[in-house]
């Protein structure tokens, strides 16, 4: 006769939710197994990717990733808490990001210009393959932006993040909410193009590379040192200024991390 299978009981906090299976949100999952496993791959059984995990108790007890769960055993996993010190011991990783970087994957070119006009480094290729970008996120410590839960399980991604929203400006503000950057905005500073931070030229310098209009009505431009594009207040700076004064508002208002529930 076939021993019982042993249990353990589970529990996601704030919105490591999102990744759940509604019957499962907010409540205390049994889960059952007949091998002991680690507590970061019976996370990743739920769907949940382990680079948006930064806190795991096991039976009230701070636990890594590599940690056996045991029959009996209560699992309580918390959220990354980018704008939150927490204990360092308590910790999944062994830091946050304080000057985020990111790398997107290869549907999230809009959301990487978004990032760029806002100031800040977002890597991005269209023809990075899952693999790159794992190794891109690892190696220059960039938070990996994607809408593939599949893409954050890669084993050498530490910073990762699943993106809810859909629409390009939605997620930019998304970013901003929940890695609490409105206080880091410094926008029209980097190349939407290129990524290359942008340097003051004097128009003399770039008068024949812009349109004669644009010349004489304009004082201040500013040159891409990697691409030579030139930017300069016009109509769609303007525009673009009243979104990010608008973003950074409701930022502030709306901060990501809800109550646990």
């Amino acid at each position: 006769m076939a021993p019982p299978p042993s249990r353990a009981f589970i529990r996601f906090y704030a919105e490591l939710n999102d990744h759940l299976a509604p019957e499962e949100r907010f409540r205390t999952v049994e889960r059952e197994f007949y091998v002991a496993g680690s507590v970061k791959d019976m996370i990743e059984s739920f769907g949940v990717p382990h680079t948006e995990v930064e806190l795991v108790l096991i039976n009230g007890e701070s636990s890594d990733f590599s940690s056996l769960v045991q029959d009996g055993d209560r699992v309580a996993v918390y959220p990354v808490f980018e704008s939150l010190d927490v204990t360092p011991e308590l910790r999944i990783r062994r830091q946050a990001l304080r000057q985020p970087k990111f790398v997107l994957d290869v549907h999230l070119g809009r959301l990487a210009a978004y990032l760029r006009m806002l100031g800040f480094d977002a890597a991005y290729a269209n023809s990075a393959a899952d693999a790159e970008l794992a190794r891109i996120s690892a190696e220059q410590k960039r938070i990996l932006l994607t809408r593939d839960r599949n893409l954050l399980k890669h084993s050498a991604v530490t910073h990762g993040y699943w993106l809810r929203e859909t629409d390009s400006r939605r997620q930019a503000a998304e970013v901003v909410r929940r890695f609490d950057l409105a206080r880091m905005l410094q926008p029209f500073t980097r190349c939407m193009a290129c990524n290359e931070p942008l340097r003051s030229v004097v128009k003399d310098e770039i008068r024949h590379r812009v349109p004669t209009n644009i010349a004489e009505k304009y004082d201040e431009f500013r040159e891409c040192p990697g691409c030579r594009r030139v930017y300069w207040e016009g109509t769609h700076h303007q525009r673009m200024r009243r979104w990010i004064e608008e973003l950074a508002a409701n930022a502030k208002m709306n901060p990501t991390h809800r109550e646990a529930t």
